[in-house]
């Protein structure tokens, strides 16, 4: 799986956080930083910080499903 969350939509609402803590993380108040190859076993989290995201800034491929 890859993702990319787009910086100049992002708000830095943060909303996707809480949700997969460990592939996206806030520094200050609206800097967000993130994993662009998150293991697999976040694959759910993600989809959820994805779909939470008020702005549509997180994109998910996920690679392995195409064939």
């Amino acid at each position: 799986m890859r993702i990319v969350v787009d910086l100049n939509r992002c708000q830095g609402y943060a909303q996707c956080v809480p949700l997969a803590p460990e592939v996206l993380k806030l520094n200050g108040e609206e800097a967000l930083t993130y994993n662009p190859n998150p293991d697999d076993a976040q694959r759910l989290r993600v989809l959820r910080a994805a779909a939470a995201c008020p702005v549509q800034a997180i994109i998910v491929d996920q690679l392995d499903l195409k064939k």
